[in-house]
Formats: structure tokens, sequence, C-alpha cells
């Protein structure tokens, strides 16, 4: 298979761009007439040659035509259609500005070629419209990207409202999450109930489940690419919004109009205000104890354009949870005197840094560039004081915390060059320095100061990639790619040849077959002792004893455009395979926190990983009624040495039958309501099969004690899982801008989901459900 991937590689570039006709090229940029944002994947679509091309991530397009007259389109999903008649004579530069729907215009062509989803190569894609994801109905009115992406096929979304993405029998860290180009490590806010993404601060949306284009690398299931506003390059405006658990403000606009533009955008709930008088726990003036929790961040962004080939973008993310704690003690109720007080703590966040420059060298040929700061670290500690104990008349202090993360400094290039209407290709290359923090552990009192655990690691990745989309002629299309890399620690050097396949093949218009196959190599692990999203989580490297993760999977399916209601629907069907192989996962028994003579290396065991299954997908995007259907079929297995006797067990995720129906419909300028519902098979858990009576044993309900007895790993099964949410939202015009009421029901008709479960007494299994129906509304200001 290699082989002949790498043999069609080197004949795709030794073809030969010379053509006996004369050409030119169109080219330009593609914006939202309103703002000056940035269009990512418009389409450009000549009606006579048939021939198109899709704008690129910063909205640069080229199409390349034979000197002859043109009928050029240019179109994105919820903007009006422009339409340009020439004659091409000569390569000519046309920006184009795009109104959205919502904007009047004396006339709109509606588009029927142009950007259909059997054209493309692409499959295991999905792209969700920005303002589809603040219409669905969410969990305490708060909108959430990753909770939209969880509704998709092949998507599964962990435990009851989790912000985790399980993506076709993957783990969390096989998700490469990236935000302005920038890795998000660990993408939760609440111990993973929301994601750190504020809807109001992205632009664009783009999960790949499979298929993957060489550009990316690093991670086994799945890439979710998210793009930040710009900034308006016209006028300045901004959204306010306050809802039952956080408030958001969003302000942006020009520095200098049609030059220089920025974003802010601030998130802070107010949990802890909210939530402190039934956190507060207290006996008469014996003792108090208080917990707080709260979380906030900050998105912010600068787009400054030199020229009409040079621009510069500086993108800026920072959040944090904080989870605190304050514990008092007093000599008597009626005394004054305090004898203890510990104050403790409970941090994690993130923050990131971007730094890009493009350069457009030629009408062909864009080039971006960008220097890349991530970091994600956890912080648990406490301060105890005991008053009573005292050294050199000083009350005792004991001091207590425990610390990780990873850090990363990055530089990459990308290259896009399209020499005619029939290639695409993109060539680039990155480099990333890493350094893992896998635990340190501090304790402080006045007679020591003891720090346990290992020096970070220090690890270099570096990667390679050229890629081309490549239309053999009106019914074949391939996108053939190769993906290098490569991962230097302790003197260990590992590095991987990754071919990359994508093909389609139109059996008629509006119908097509398509195919892919895609390697993968991840030199990085997360190990977790639960399944929730746990700030807890530690990512380490690959080392010389742990090896790098490894997949292959393939995909076959089939997609089709069709009209309904005057608009396009899209509708996929695919089925995939894939293996993973070096998952890694703790021993039985195992602590995540290092003590002296242990080694998070020496905790864990290697095992393989297989997942299986076909997925269907309806969706509409454009129109006033818009939503999709999805459906998953699937199987997940792990396997592991040391776990479950060495046997295959289904992984936790494992869900065989996973359906969403979400949709959206606009009843007039004042209302429009959304709703979902979602059905998923239960999660696999490890139950006791039976009991055995202890001889002599006593238990706590005072007879004799039993001893539970299990049969194989994830062999039994949580309750099926549904829920429906439904919203409706009011918008009123105002004289300075738009007010918006949301009004939304979680799990209408309140379904007790299972959290957990537990044995209360032997025999008698419990359920733990967490989430009522949960009513919320919420105020939105557009200014």
């Amino acid at each position: 298979m290699r082989k002949l991937l790498i043999l069609t590689l080197f004949l795709v570039f030794k073809v030969s761009y010379s053509q006996q006709k004369t050409t030119h090229t169109i080219s330009g940029y593609i914006r939202d007439g309103q703002t000056g944002e940035s269009l990512i994947s418009a389409s450009v679509y000549d009606l006579k040659s048939k021939k198109g091309t899709v704008s690129n991530t910063y909205g640069f397009y080229s199409l390349t035509l034979e000197e002859d007259s043109a009928i050029v389109q240019f179109s994105y999903t919820g903007f009006h259609t422009q339409t340009f008649k020439m004659y091409v004579s000569k390569s000519v530069e046309i920006n184009i500005d795009l109104m959205a729907d919502n904007v009047l215009m004396e006339a709109e062509i509606v588009v029927e070629n142009a950007a259909k989803l059997e054209e493309s190569t692409r499959m295991s894609t999905i792209d969700i419209p920005i303002q589809q994801i603040k219409s669905i109905p969410a969990l305490m009115g708060e909108v959430d990207v990753l909770k939209t992406m969880q509704l998709l096929p092949g998507v599964q979304s962990g435990n009851e409202g989790a912000s985790g993405l399980y993506v076709r029998g993957g783990s969390p860290d096989q998700n490469l999450i990236l935000l302005d180009d920038a890795p998000v490590y660990n993408a939760s806010h609440l111990f993973g109930f929301f994601s750190v993404f504020n809807a109001d601060a992205i632009n664009s949306v783009s999960l790949i489940k499979g298929g993957f284009p060489a550009r990316y690398g690093g991670r086994l299931s799945s890439v979710l690419d998210i793009h930040m506003k710009e900034g308006n390059m016209k006028k300045v405006e901004g959204e306010a919004s306050i809802g039952l658990i956080s408030s958001k403000l969003t302000v942006q606009g020009p520095i200098k109009v049609d030059t220089t533009s920025f974003i802010i955008s601030a998130r802070r709930t107010y949990v802890d205000v909210l939530t402190v008088p039934f956190m507060k726990r207290k006996q008469g003036r014996d003792y108090e104890d208080v917990f707080r929790y709260y979380f906030h961040d900050v998105n912010a962004k600068v787009n400054h354009k030199f020229s009409n080939k040079d621009r510069l973008f500086l993108s800026f993310y920072g959040g944090l949870d904080r989870f605190l704690g304050d514990s008092r003690q007093w000599e008597s109720a009626t005394s004054e005197v305090q004898t203890y007080r510990d104050k403790s703590h409970l941090d994690w966040g993130n923050l990131t840094g971007t730094m890009r420059w493009n350069h457009q060298f030629s009408d062909k040929l864009f080039m971006n560039t960008a220097l890349i700061y991530s970091k994600y670290e956890y912080d648990m500690g406490s301060e105890s004081t005991n008053y009573l104990d005292s050294v050199n008349n000083q009350p005792s202090n004991e001091l207590f915390q425990y610390v990780s993360g990873i850090q990363d400094y990055g530089a990459k290039i990308n290259l896009d060059y399209l020499p005619t209407a029939k290639h695409y290709m993109k060539t680039g290359g990155s480099v990333t320095r890493h350094a893992f923090n896998s635990g340190v552990l501090q304790f402080q009192n006045a007679t020591s100061d003891t720090t346990l655990g290992d020096d970070p690691i220090i690890g270099w990745e570096w990667s390679g990639y050229v890629e081309d989309d490549w239309k053999i002629n009106q019914r074949l299309k391939l996108n053939l790619g190769v993906h290098y890399n490569g991962f230097n620690v302790r003197n260990t050097n590992y590095h991987s040849f990754q071919p990359r396949i994508s093909t389609r093949y139109l059996i008629n218009e509006n119908l097509s077959m398509k195919a892919s196959y895609s390697e993968m190599q991840q030199y990085i692990h997360l190990l977790t002792n639960a399944n929730v999203g746990l700030p807890t989580d530690l990512w380490v490297p690959a080392t010389d004893n742990v090896l790098p993760q490894k997949s292959r999977q393939v995909a076959l399916g089939m997609a089709k455009t069709f009209r309904w209601l005057n608009e396009n629907m899209e509708i996929s069907v695919e089925g995939y395979y894939k293996e993973m192989e070096n998952l890694i996962a703790y021993k039985p028994g195992a602590s995540y926190f290092n003590v002296p003579g242990e080694n998070w290396e020496d905790k864990i065991t290697s095992g393989e990983g297989w997942s299986y299954g076909g997925e269907f997908f309806l969706q509409r995007k454009s129109g006033d009624f818009t939503g999709w259907i999805g459906y998953t079929l699937s199987w997940t297995e792990r396997q592991f040495d040391e776990l479950n006797d060495g046997e295959k067990f289904p992984y936790k995720f494992d869900r065989r039958h996973d359906l969403s129906l979400v949709g959206m419909y606009k009843f007039n300028e004042k209302w429009d309501i959304a709703a979902t519902w979602v059905y998923g098979t239960g999660n696999a858990i490890t139950l006791p099969l039976g009991n055995y009576l202890q001889a002599g044993g006593v238990n706590p309900w005072g007879g004799e004690s039993t001893i539970e007895y299990y049969g194989g790993r994830n062999s039994s099964r949580m309750e099926a899982y549904h829920r429906f949410d439904v919203g409706a939202n009011l918008h009123k015009q105002k004289k300075k801008g738009e007010a918006v009421w949301n009004f939304s029901v979680y799990n209408a008709y309140n379904r007790r989901n299972p959290f957990y479960y537990y044995f209360d007494q032997p025999g008698q299994l419990k359920k733990v459900s967490l989430f009522p129906v949960l009513p919320s509304v919420s105020y939105r200001f557009k200014f």
C-alpha cells in the first residue's frame, strides 16, 4: 500500500503544468462586506468551464482559466452571491465583499453549482456555521462549541454534561484542538462541564474525523480547527450577555479603518457568588467551611494590513478555573480565639499566543508563517495554620503544593500554490519544543522543605508535509500527500512517514463516491485516572521506554446534494475502520502522584485499540429551517496485557447506537426556536456479577460480610442515555442595537440519565443522576 502511494505521489509531483492554450489567473480575497472578516472556504466557480476553487483560511483564492469568456460566481453559506461576467484576457485581482443574507440587496442570485459536498475530496469533515452553534439550546444557557461537536456522527460525549470529545473510538488526548494554530491541551472549564471556547469570539469551526490532509499531524483521532474573529475593519461594535452562571462582553472594531482592527472578548462566571450560601458549612462558632468556584477567560486579537499582499495577526487566549476552600476553627462556640485555619486551592488553565504573518508572493502563491506559544498548568495546594502550636512564638504553618503541566514553543510555515485550476498544492513544516512537567510535589513546614518529583522532560517535535488536491478529470479528483514527523527525547529519536490519500468519483452531477486512507503518529499521551476530564490528568511524552501512539484508518462513503424547499440539503454516508497501537493506561492501583522511588513510566501498561462502524449525516445550512440528523453505529475495543487478564474489552465509551436530531426555525424577525434530541447506548462499566459470604466477617449493616466477584472489564452497561432540549430567542430592535432574550430548557422531560452507579448495601445497585430539567434565561445586547 505504501509503495503504491509513494509511486502515485511521485507521478503527481512530476506533472507538467504547461498548457497548450493561454491561461490567466483571477485572484484576490473574499471577505464579509460588513465587518471585513475573512470568509474561509468561500466558493469561486466558473459556470462555463465548470472549474472552481475555495478561499483558504485567510480568504485568499486563486483560479486559473483559459483565455475565454467566463461567468464567475462568488458564494458563501448565509451570504448573497456575487456573479461576474467577463472575458479573461489577462490576470486580474478581484477582491470580493459578500453581504450577509440579513442585509437587503436589490437582487440575489441563488447558487446551485458551487461548494457542493460531492465535489470536494474532503470526507469525514464537518463545518458548522457559528450562528447555528449559538442557536442550539445549551446547558444553563452557556453556548458551547464542544457540546455542539458532540451532536455530530462519530463523536461521543463521554459522561453526562461533559465537554470532552471521543471521536471514532479515540480518547481526548488524540484530538488536535487548534485555536488560531495554537494547540489547546485542556479544553474544559468546571471539571469538564463547559469548554474554554467563547462562541462570541469564534469565526469558524471545522472538525476532521478521518481522511486527514497531510498538513495536519501529531494526533490519531481528530482535528478541531477553530479560528477566532479578526475584528471589524469597518466600525466599532459590541455584544454583551448576562446568563444564569456567567456574563460576557465582546468589543471589536477598527483601530484604523480598513487597515488595523481588534477584538477582545471576556467571560466570567459568578458561580462562586451564587453558590456560596449552599457551599458554606457552619456549626455555631465552633467551625466554618466555605468553598468557592469560578472560571474566567479572555480572547484578544489584533489584525494589521500592511498592504494587499501582507498582513499580520496577533492572537491571545488566557483562561483559569479556581476552586477555593477556607476552613476555620475556634476554641469554643463563644470564643473569639481562632485555633486552626486551612486554605486550599485547585487551579488549572490555558495560555496561548500566536503571531502570524501572511504574504502573497504572486497570484498563485500564498504563504503563512506563525510563532506559537501554548501552556497548560494544574496547581493544587493548601496552607494550614495551627494557632495553638507555636514555633518561636509564631503559629505553625504547613504548606503543600502539587504542580503539573505542559509548555510549548513552536514555529510553522505553510505555502499554498495553485498553478492551474486542476491543482491546489500545499506544503510546509513546523518545529515545537515541548516541556512536560509530570508532577512536582512540595511539602514545607517549620523544620523541613521537601520537593519530590521528576525534572521536566524536554521533547523536540518537527514535521514537514506536501499535498496536492488534483482534479484528474470531471469525475475523478484526488488529494494526495505525505506527512513526515519526528520526535527527540532523552537522546532517543522517533520518526514517521505517513501517507495520506482521499479521493472522490462523481457518479453524476449530484452524487459522488469517496474513499480515504491515513496513517498518524502521536508523541504525547494523557494519563488519566477517570474519564470526566479532571485537571489531574497528566500530559506525558513518548520516551525511550514509552513508544509513540500510531493509527491507521480507512473510510469509504457517498455524498449527495439535493434541493428541498429551495435550499440545498447535504447527505453523506460513511463506513470506517481504525487500528491504534501503543495506547497507555495506568496499571491497576497506580496513582498519578509521584513519590520517591516511583516514576510514571513504571505505573503504566501499553496496549492496542480498534474502532469501526458507520455514520449517517443529513444537514441543511441555510434557509428559515436549518439543522441536521446524525446517526452512528460503532464498535470500539481495547486490549492491554496487564488489564482484564490480557483479553479484549469494550472501551468505556463504546456505544452501539448514537443519534442526534437538531433543528432551528426562524418564524419571523422577532422569534426563532431551536431543539435537540439525543439518544445513545449506555456507557460500558464494570459491575460485580455476584457476591458470596465471608466467614466470620461483619459488614456495617450488622450482617455477615460479603465479597464481590467480577466478570470481564466493562462487561456491563449503563442505561441508555436520551435527552430533549428546547430554546427560543426573542429579538427586539433598539435605537442603538438589538436586544435578544433567550429562553431554554435543558432535559425538558426530566430524564434521569445515569452519571454513575454504586451499591448502598450488598445487592442493591443505585443510580446517581446529575442534571434534572434545567430552565435558563439569558439576555444579550448587540451594539
